[in-house]
């Protein structure tokens, strides 16, 4: 059992976390703005209001903690392509404040959510494993990129244990709707509105997309397990082209989109695959939602919420 701070902990992913590290039995601190209400489902939680960008909030909520997972994060990799600077501003600077505190409360370890797509950049037709030579082209990737650097810096001269993951598209229950991130959530979410859904180009985009509870249970497992790397791929290892997802949302909301088409923005890769396998030899497979069940359940969610609120 470990005292486990999570950052972001009330979002999409860190809400998920959150619910993990408490059945495993550890002692969870959520730091968060709360910008909406508690989503995770965890009792016996202790519940920090504050925004990751006062490092002064951030080193408090520190005391006292073993591990520190941050998922917190207030770009997308569509606000870095209009805005690069508050990629360096709101992520980088942020993130290197938290490790410096990290090391002076005595932290033992840090977990950063890193990217599996963009830090890559385009691969070819092999996924990108952890030696791939990352080649990021947005702001948003690159950004990640730095903040792996300065995990390892840290680690080297401070003694911190800091581990990045490589996260591929994660998806699912709990996502926000008003964020420019998510292409399931967001489908769906027009699919129920009868909304036109935007599609770039043919949409043979590929990506690797995993449920979000899958990548939580992955996670959790880090809190107090001995590891032999400080980078690790979390994700299905399953590619999946756009055009495949809309026809899955389509299958499971019975209607057919409103789809509109435009050019793809310069910054996004056209593929976006990764090899899991690190993770899954030395820590077991966890990922095994399948996509058309993960969109299911999604949308059995966005079903529920429209039903709540109409």
């Amino acid at each position: 059992m470990v005292d486990a701070l999570v950052l972001g902990g009330n979002g999409f992913l860190g809400s998920s976390l959150v619910d993990e590290l408490a059945t495993a039995g550890h002692r969870v601190t959520v730091f968060d703005r709360f910008s909406r209400d508690t989503v995770y489902t965890a009792p016996d939680v202790r519940a920090v209001q504050g925004d990751l960008g006062d490092a002064d909030a951030v080193a408090d909520a520190m005391a006292g903690q073993q591990v520190v997972f941050h998922f917190g994060g207030a770009t997308t990799p569509v606000s870095s392509l209009r805005d690069p600077l508050a990629e360096v501003q709101r992520e980088v600077a942020t993130t290197v404040s938290m490790l410096t505190a990290a090391a002076e409360r005595g932290v033992e370890r840090v977990v950063f959510a890193s990217t599996g797509g963009a830090v890559y950049g385009d691969v070819g037709p092999e996924p990108a494993s952890e030696q791939t030579a990352p080649a990021p082209i947005s702001p948003y990737g690159i950004g990640k990129l730095a903040v792996e650097g300065f995990l390892r810096y840290f680690r080297d001269v401070t003694g911190l244990d800091t581990i990045a993951l490589r996260i591929s598209n994660p998806y699912g229950p709990r996502q926000r709707a008003d964020r420019e991130q998510g292409l399931i959530p967001i489908l769906l979410r027009r699919l129920a509105a009868g909304e036109p859904v935007l599609v770039y180009d043919d949409g043979s985009m590929v990506r690797d997309y995993v449920f979000a509870p899958d990548v939580a249970r992955q996670v959790a497992r880090l809190a107090d397990a001995d590891h032999a790397h400080a980078v690790y791929n979390v994700g299905s290892g399953e590619p999946h082209s756009v055009a495949e997802v809309l026809a899955l949302a389509e299958a499971v909301a019975g209607r057919r989109a409103q789809v509109e088409r435009r050019q793809t923005p310069r910054g996004f890769v056209a593929r976006s695959l990764i090899d899991v396998s690190r993770f899954d030899t030395e820590f077991g497979r966890t990922a095994t939602v399948e996509l058309a069940d993960g969109i299911e359940r999604t949308w059995r969610e966005i079903s529920r919420e429209r039903g709540a609120t109409g």
